[in-house]
């Protein structure tokens, strides 16, 4: 897994450089903007335009839910907040709620032709949530910077970030991720979540998100592929199904 995760980077960086060099013949054309502020687990540079309100909706394993409310404040700022509960879908009665979560996103770099759009942001959302350690298996992104740009490829979007999610560790985590625009109606996504370190191991997630109309789409996604592992708690650490739904709406001026 440590070379896989080298050989990404590696990539990238050949990407980003090769993109570089391609894209000095053509500083004139229009540079492309991602639309979407997230892909399955990671987040991209983009936030809301000011005045715009969305949920997003997941449906994940053993019946949870968890959902997202975000209003973009300004042009560059989006806030938001997350609710899950456990075991929301189905006949058991055991229905819990976790925790409310906060996010926050700046874009203080909307991106060239040479330098990725830029945002700094906090997500407090994680996954699998053990009351009795108080903590999430999954860890949320914590607080994070992520970069975004097409490249090679039209409508190729790249997304890379750093992320330090326990501030008593203090460790550096990074995230990668990829999603391709077809014909505005399907986006394929791949990602690669929480590298660096083994104590938390990362996940290898794909999804295909269903763009019905201009404001709502759907994601059809696995999570953690390959893995058939056990958490710190003894509880298992496999892959997941989930089917996320995401709508989006004007509010006006305030």
């Amino acid at each position: 897994m440590k070379n896989l995760k080298v050989f990404f980077f590696v990539l990238v960086f050949l990407i980003i450089s090769f993109d570089s060099y391609a894209g000095s013949g053509k500083r004139d054309e229009e540079v492309v903007i991602n639309r979407d502020p997230s892909l399955i687990d990671i987040p991209s540079a983009s936030v809301l335009d000011r005045g715009n309100f969305s949920v997003k909706t997941r449906f994940y394993s053993g019946g949870g839910v968890l959902t997202y409310l975000e209003v973009g404040v300004l042009d560059p700022l989006t806030l938001g907040a997350s609710f899950m509960v456990d075991n929301l879908i189905g006949s058991g009665d055991n229905v819990k709620m976790i925790k409310p979560e906060m996010q926050i996103k700046f874009r203080f770099y909307d991106g060239g032709y040479y330098i990725p759009a830029l945002a700094l942001g906090y997500d407090g959302q994680g996954y699998f949530y053990d009351r009795r350690r108080e903590e999430y298996m999954q860890k949320g992104k914590g607080l994070y910077i992520v970069g975004t740009k097409e490249m090679i490829l039209p409508n190729l979007m790249t997304h890379i970030g750093f992320n330090i999610p326990d501030y008593d560790d203090g460790y550096l985590y990074s995230f990668l991720g990829f999603n391709y625009n077809l014909e505005d109606k399907i986006n394929l996504m791949m990602e690669i979540d929480n590298m660096f370190h083994s104590d938390y191991k990362s996940r290898f997630n794909l999804g295909v998100r269903f763009n019905v109309t201009s404001n709502f789409n759907f994601d059809i996604a696995f999570r953690n592929i390959g893995r058939n592992s056990k958490f710190i708690n003894g509880e298992p650490n496999k892959m997941e199904r989930i089917v996320q739904f995401n709508t989006s709406f004007y509010l006006g001026d305030f």
